[in-house]
């Protein structure tokens, strides 16, 4: 029995799938469960109900919102296997070896794509709409390591859309949440603006980004960025005809939570799984 109260799997270790997938012990599952719970206290926090987004985004979707010409390194497409290959699949033939067909669809990058993709042509009135969700985000990524960089890994977001200024409203109450949650559990963070949300860092963009940043990062001491806090302008209302009201198109904002990282930065401030955890369990109550 661990100082935590969690039973450890007798005389099993869990090990790496591969790089980028980590299977959790029951101390870093408890620890990941009780992160995301506390981390929705935002929601509970701005009225935001909890909803469930969909496991796969289409291209066509994601296309009109710029996905590709932003993140053109991120994308991990899903694919099905041609039907000539299922002979081959059923007589043993490796499966590496097969082609496969595109399904016109990719896994989610982030959790918002889905939610803003489905309130399209929506109008979500005067005052605006909250909502919440928690979903397994996957990455390409030239490396990974840890709980830092994984190819699959649980993002929390809150979602606004309606007015500019309810949007900022948003983003400042947001991230007094990540500073007062990071107090309680014991964890400094560094603020800073951040330069990923356009990819083209020599074009129009990236100097509109360098005069008005749109993302800001709260990192951790070894420089793990676990939150953000991101401004979307009117850009997914105008591209997807989501309105607010009288005041047009709606501006968005939305803050998210990599869950997989504050378990990270959980045990980089208290040294093991299991002092983390108590102090999370101490935090919570």
């Amino acid at each position: 029995m661990s100082a935590s109260g969690m039973t450890a799997l007798p005389g099993i270790e869990l090990q790496s799938p591969g790089p980028g997938l980590i299977t959790l012990d029951p101390v870093r599952t408890a620890l990941l469960r009780g992160l995301d719970d506390l981390l929705s206290g935002l929601a509970a926090r701005l009225s935001a109900p909890e909803v469930l987004g969909p496991p796969l985004l289409s291209v066509e979707g994601l296309a009109r919102l710029d996905f590709f010409r932003n993140f053109p390194h991120l994308g991990v497409p899903a694919g099905r296997f041609a039907p000539e290959t299922l002979d081959g699949l059923a007589s043993g033939e490796a499966p590496q070896d097969l082609p496969l067909v595109p399904t016109g669809h990719l896994l989610p990058s982030a959790t918002c794509y889905g939610l803003l993709l489905s309130l399209e042509g929506q109008d979500v009135g005067d005052d605006g709409l909250r909502v919440s969700a928690v979903g397994r985000c996957f990455r390409n990524e030239t490396h990974y390591e840890g709980l830092r960089r994984l190819w699959g890994f649980h993002m929390r977001e809150v979602l606004y859309l309606g007015t500019k200024d309810g949007a900022g409203e948003h983003l400042e109450r947001g991230g007094e949440f990540v500073q007062e949650v990071a107090g309680r559990l014991g964890l400094t963070l560094t603020r800073a603006a951040a330069d990923d949300p356009f990819y083209d860092k020599g074009g129009s963009r990236a100097r509109l980004m360098a005069l008005d940043p749109v993302k800001f990062e709260y990192s951790a001491p070894d420089g793990t960025a676990i939150a953000s806090v991101n401004r979307h302008r009117n850009f997914f209302g105008e591209r997807l005809g989501i309105r607010a009201g009288s005041h047009g198109s709606a501006y968005s904002s939305c803050v998210a939570f990599g869950v997989e990282r504050w378990v990270h930065a959980m045990i980089l401030a208290h040294g093991s799984a299991d002092r983390a955890l108590d102090h999370l369990r101490a935090a919570a109550s």
